[in-house]
């Protein structure tokens, strides 16, 4: 494990900038081998996206979660994951500024991503009702961790199945972008090489994320926060900086359905860090370890979901300079709550 607690001030600055720097140029290439990818092996670029490039750009939020719940810092690992949810939802935002021709969700229109949206607000419900319910464990894990995978892996077969039969299908206008493949990259016959680059840059990825939320654990620590205050302010959107660079670089290059569909779908991955978490937490249940902080970090989530999940629905053409009101309202709300958190306006501070 690196080990940056003794690291001089203009050290762990370097870091911070080095790993932002490694993951702009990795993620850039990793964001168009994926949509070359979707193409080639005819998953399509929500579903890839959700699995393929979600997961990969997870890679540095996994281990600081994971990290912090093994050094017993539950709240840490906790507001980790959600923070980091609720941050890539606001880098969908961003994304949606970049792209200048209309709003990003009227254009992006696919029913996978729907689908994804709803998925996440499902998952998210479990932590909270966990937490409700009476401290049970096995083994010390508790039974919700085991349901979110179950649930987790469910979901992506019902994404899967909604891509080949469904009943609804996006009305399509003028400026919408649909996902079609490119022949060339469907007779693509060197979809094995590409594959390898993409878990290189995949892991120069992740590599790069790690080292920047390491940098900025120990730049935390110095600074006194909270663990909640740490985890959503500073590792949380340290380790989604991925996201951000791949989402705003798919967008450039018109694969628009891909662009949503990481961040969607990446937040649906990005809930199993808590299963992950409650796994290395040995104390008992990481979700009763969880305090009104947590608690709110989940339901700013579900939030800032169910406004996306409007846009997507309402698919609104030109809102305020091409932005919709989702990706206006998400940053607004998202801003506010952090404000909040940094202020000290969350009571219930966790053990």
């Amino acid at each position: 494990m690196l080990d940056t607690a003794n690291w001089p001030l203009p050290g762990l600055i370097g870091a911070l900038l080095a790993g932002a720097l490694l993951i702009l140029w990795a993620g850039t290439r990793v964001t168009r081998l994926a949509d070359r990818l979707a193409d080639a092996t005819g998953l399509g670029e929500a579903l890839f996206g959700a699995v393929m490039l979600g997961a990969t750009t997870s890679l540095p939020g996994i281990v600081t979660s994971v990290t912090a719940a093994l050094t017993d810092h539950p709240a840490l690992a906790a507001s980790n994951a959600m923070g980091g949810i609720a941050v890539q939802t606001a880098f969908l935002a961003v994304a949606d500024m970049s792209y200048r021709k209309v709003n990003l969700e009227h254009a992006a229109a696919s029913l996978e991503n729907l689908v994804q949206g709803a998925l996440l607000i499902v998952l998210l419900t479990v932590p909270l009702l966990a937490q409700a319910a009476t401290e049970v464990t096995w083994l010390g894990v508790h039974p919700a961790s085991v349901l979110l995978v179950l649930a987790y892996l469910g979901g992506l077969r019902l994404v899967a199945g909604t891509r080949e039969a469904s009943a609804w299908i996006p009305r399509r206008s003028a400026e919408t972008v649909t996902d079609e493949p490119d022949p060339e990259n469907q007779n693509d016959a060197s979809a094995g090489p590409l594959a390898i680059r993409f878990i290189l840059f995949g892991l120069l990825v992740g590599t790069a994320g790690y080292v920047v939320a390491r940098s900025g654990i120990a730049l935390s620590e110095r600074a006194l926060l909270s663990e909640t205050a740490v985890g959503m302010l500073i590792t949380a959107v340290v380790t989604s900086l991925p996201e951000l660079v791949t989402s705003v670089a798919a967008v450039r290059q018109g694969a628009l359905t891909l662009a949503v569909g990481g961040i969607i779908g990446g937040n649906v991955f990005d809930i199993l860090f808590l299963a992950f978490a409650d796994v290395a937490y040995r104390e008992g249940s990481l979700y009763h370890a969880m305090g009104q902080q947590q608690v709110f970090t989940i339901a700013l989530t579900q939030l800032l979901t169910g406004v996306l999940l409007l846009g997507l629905l309402r698919r609104e053409k030109a809102g305020l300079a091409n932005i919709g009101f989702e990706s206006i309202l998400v940053l607004v709300l998202y801003l506010s709550a952090v404000t909040m958190v940094a202020l000290g306006g969350i009571g219930g501070q966790a053990p």
